[in-house]
């Protein structure tokens, strides 16, 4: 429900539903929806440091959905971006606070293995060398992704 609260005071964006930890949404005009959640600490709590992972709605019979993540911390220049989703990796790019599917063929891999998992982690490396992973519970996933496609699909 705290995700809903902090991302509705957003302009113009309204709730499609929250399930589990991941909420639908629907902003702006034309309309873009989108499922989205915030990565867990190691003790179940909700990692407030700035990071969020979204599925986002995207219009067309043959355009599915794409998935785009904002890190927790930056990342360090040439650091790897890798997205383990339940036994699946997938490499990503993106830049210093950004990550997101190379291709529409990895981003249909990506959205198929989460709604079969239960837990999807993306890992990197700061300027530093430390570790990043943002990990997301996948409960709730698949139903706010199906409500962010359903909620933008008359346009």
């Amino acid at each position: 429900m705290l995700i809903v609260a902090s991302l509705a005071l957003a302009v113009e964006r309204g709730s499609l539903g929250v399930w589990e930890r991941w909420a639908a949404l629907r902003e702006g005009a034309p309309p873009r929806c989108f499922a989205i959640a915030q990565p867990v600490r190691d003790d179940g709590t909700t990692d407030r440091r700035g990071g969020f992972a979204s599925v986002v709605a995207r219009a067309g019979a043959t355009r599915g959905p794409s998935i785009y993540f904002h890190l927790s911390r930056a990342r360090g220049a040439g650091a790897r971006l890798t997205l383990a989703v339940g036994e699946r990796r997938f490499a990503l790019v993106g830049d210093a606070t950004s990550a997101r599917a190379p291709d529409a063929a990895t981003n249909s891999a990506i959205v198929a293995a989460l709604r079969a998992a239960r837990l999807m982690t993306l890992t990197t490396a700061d300027r530093a060398g430390r570790v990043i992973a943002d990990s997301y519970t996948l409960a709730g996933a698949p139903t706010a992704i199906d409500a962010a496609q359903l909620g933008c699909a008359g346009g």
